[in-house]
């Protein structure tokens, strides 16, 4: 007896907890959602939050939108089912360009240059909205969905300047948008990269929890011809019937999926086959499915979120080299921008030399000092000179259009199409430049060379899809167990009462007394205390034979990762190469300026010496232009050597990857669109012989 009442008391704990558990079960209905939207114990490194801008008229806070964060059904519940409205691109620019305007000229030294075109240039612009991309398809990816990718491409379609790198020559031509992709399917360079993106391997679930409902109430009616239909031949057969069906399906990180089903219907009828009118029928079934072999783990099942991740870093990294190459740009085209208006000024001062020279020999023949084929000799050079200014001047409007192009967003209004651009920053050559050890500035090229960074982040996705692949060989083997119930409840049909029927009709069956009643209630505590259990466990197999199709994109993949290792290493041979070359540029770039540095200096003392001696009678004016012409040569050749040694500078610093470092250039700023610390720019030295450009004092006002 003892142990009998043992086993009645674990019989009764045990039908407890299966009730608890089921009930349980109906209730995380409303609370499971949460669990699957968060990828588990996988800390990542949050992407950098901009600092917040100071409060100035010049720089109003802008707002920072997050698209990697869904809309939320609280407060709002219809939140999440609201297509979200974007605001147009603004084309508008932005006021510092006001600022630098003074009586119709547009002042820019290299940092406002910089500057502007952070804020300003349509390159950086377009390439912004990839940082945004970027966060929805992490929002798909915790959603369970595959990821659409990323672009890694540079945006390079505003003319001038241009960057440099191994065979390339320093702000030679315009650039071209280049495209790349860091999602699926994928490949440039002679890379395959068709297994990237996680696209192939288990089939991964939603996440995000899916709820079904269906709400049915039918009508039916039939024209009775047999007795069997329940009613007399010749009547009709009415049946209504209510349905209120709901299910709750979602998948989790581990791989398990989850199934909720609950089911009810409410029927009347007036057949006296029926014992219950109105029949109330309820029924719930929970499923869960756990995959063994091939989706077991975390790895196979949260890969989207991971390379999503992964893209996420890797728009950063982009959009720095993307900052990177448009500031390069920019400088390269200041420069050139130097050049032209310096070139301008020494062709007007030739210009100006040989029309004095022309005025004095014209003077000495007519008093008969100097034949007249001096006089023709000078007007030809004087010619010269003005063919020489009216190229340096077309050259100087076109460099003028290029930057302004580059450093707003439209030329439609007439003032900042119509100003001059001054540069205020001129070149400065130092005259013992610290040169660093070449395997110094290899090893920190190596460290921060954006392109390097792209290369680790998309070997580690390829890493991440390799994983899952390795998972995708194996067999299906899935384990499932399931619980339900069922209940039934309602009021006994009069038409299925003996006394209600004919005296032949009773032959069929039928209750001499009613059957108790039982409501809603009644009938959904059925699902839950044993009444009609529903319970099970199971295994579900499913081998390919041969399996081959699975075992070449895994091998594919295995290629593909070994692949990129080749690529990575070749890109940081082609690193190593483009630093010492930009490091030579500079060294033979110095060289050169001080060779037009005393080329300069030769030509002004030859030109003094043949000044004196034309004055003494000993010279000719054909010797004095040469001469003149001469120091014209070599003033425009130190220009340009000082020009090239500034985009060797730049160059160096871009091919070594510390380029917005050394300038003191925030890619926060960038990313907001809204400079609000100036870029300092080493070895620029302001002119000296610009008017000054402060505001004059407002008039006295009237007594």
């Amino acid at each position: 007896m003892p142990f009998a009442r043992l086993a009645t008391c674990l019989a009764a704990r045990l039908a407890w907890t299966v009730r608890l558990a089921a009930a349980a079960s109906l209730f995380a209905m409303l609370i499971l959602p949460c669990w699957g939207q968060e990828s588990p114990a996988a800390p990542t490194a949050a992407a950098p939050t901009a600092p917040t801008p100071q409060n100035t008229p010049e720089a109003r806070p802008l707002p920072v939108l997050n698209f990697a964060k869904p809309a939320s059904h609280f407060p709002d519940p219809i939140g999440p089912y609201r297509p979200r409205d974007l605001p147009p691109p603004n084309l508008a620019n932005t006021a510092r360009i006001d600022q630098l305007m003074h009586e119709g000229k547009l002042y820019l030294s290299l940092s406002d240059a910089i500057a502007l075109a952070l804020e300003n240039n349509l390159d950086i612009a377009i390439a912004r909205y990839n940082l945004n991309i970027a966060d929805t398809d992490v929002q798909r990816a915790k959603a369970g969905a595959t990821i659409l990718g990323v672009s890694l491409g540079i945006v390079q379609n505003t003319p001038g300047g241009g960057v440099g790198g191994v065979g390339a020559q320093v702000g030679s031509g315009t650039g071209g948008t280049t495209l790349g992709a860091g999602g699926a399917g994928a490949g440039a360079g002679g890379l395959v990269g068709s297994t990237a993106g996680g696209l192939y391997g288990p089939v991964i679930n939603s996440f995000d929890p899916i709820l079904t409902g269906t709400l049915q109430e039918d009508h039916f009616s039939q024209q009775a011809t047999s007795i069997f239909q329940g009613v007399l031949p010749g009547s009709s057969l009415a049946q209504n019937t209510g349905t209120v069906d709901f299910s709750y399906q979602q998948a989790f990180h581990w791989g398990t999926n989850l199934t909720l089903g609950f089911n009810n219907t409410r029927g009347t009828t007036n057949s006296f086959f029926t014992s219950l009118s109105p029949a109330l029928n309820s029924g719930f079934k929970a499923t869960v499915t756990q995959p063994i072999l091939q989706g077991f783990g975390f790895a196979p099942n949260t890969r989207f979120i991971r390379i999503a991740r992964n893209n996420r870093e890797l728009s950063d990294v982009a959009f720095r080299l993307q900052i990177t190459t448009t500031v390069d740009q920019i400088e390269n085209m200041y420069w050139d921008l130097v050049y032209a208006y310096e070139n301008q000024r020494v062709k007007e001062e030739s210009l100006t030399f040989s029309q004095k020279t022309l005025s004095d020999t014209k003077k000495q023949v007519e008093i008969g000092s100097l034949a007249p084929i001096e006089s023709v000799r000078a007007e030809s050079t004087v010619a010269a000179d003005q063919q020489a200014l009216t190229v340096a001047k077309t050259n100087l409007q076109l460099e003028q259009l290029l930057m302004k192009n580059a450093l707003s967003r439209t030329l439609h209004d007439p003032m900042l199409a119509a100003a001059e651009v001054i540069p205020t920053s001129t070149m400065e050559v130092p005259a013992n430049e610290q040169i660093q050890p070449t395997e110094d500035l290899v090893n920190d090229a190596l460290r921060h060379r954006p392109e390097l960074v792209e290369s680790r982040i998309q070997l580690n996705s390829q890493e991440i899809s390799n994983k899952a692949l390795r998972s995708a060989v194996l067999p299906t083997l899935n384990v499932y167990g399931y619980y339900g119930g069922s209940g039934v409840g309602g009021a006994q049909n009069a038409a299925n009462l003996c006394s209600n029927l004919d005296p032949e009709l009773q032959g069929f069956g039928c209750p001499t007394t009613p059957t108790p009643s039982v409501g809603i209630g009644g009938t959904l505590n059925q699902l839950v205390n044993s009444t009609a259990p529903d319970k099970g466990v199971g295994l579900q197999l499913n081998i390919p034979l041969r399996n081959r199709a699975a075992q070449a994109l895994q091998i594919r993949s295995e290629l593909e990762y070994r692949q990129i290792q080749m690529a990575l290493q070749q890109t940081e041979n082609r690193v190593s190469i483009e630093v010492r070359q930009a490091q030579f540029a500079v060294e033979q770039n110095q060289a050169s300026v001080a060779s037009a540095k005393a080329a300069q200096d030769y030509a002004q003392q030859s030109l003094d010496a043949e000044q004196k001696k034309y004055q003494f009678g000993t010279s000719t004016t054909t010797a004095v232009l040469q001469t003149r012409s001469a120091l014209a040569t070599a003033e425009s050749t130190l220009m340009s050597a000082m020009a090239a040694y500034e985009k060797s500078r730049v160059e160096l610093e871009r091919a070594v990857g510390t380029l917005l470092d050394d300038n003191g250039i925030s890619i926060d700023d960038a990313a907001r669109g809204q400079v609000t610390r100036l870029p300092n720019v080493p070895y620029v030295a302001p002119r000296k012989d610009l008017p000054s450009l402060t505001q004059p004092p407002p008039p006295p006002s009237q007594p």
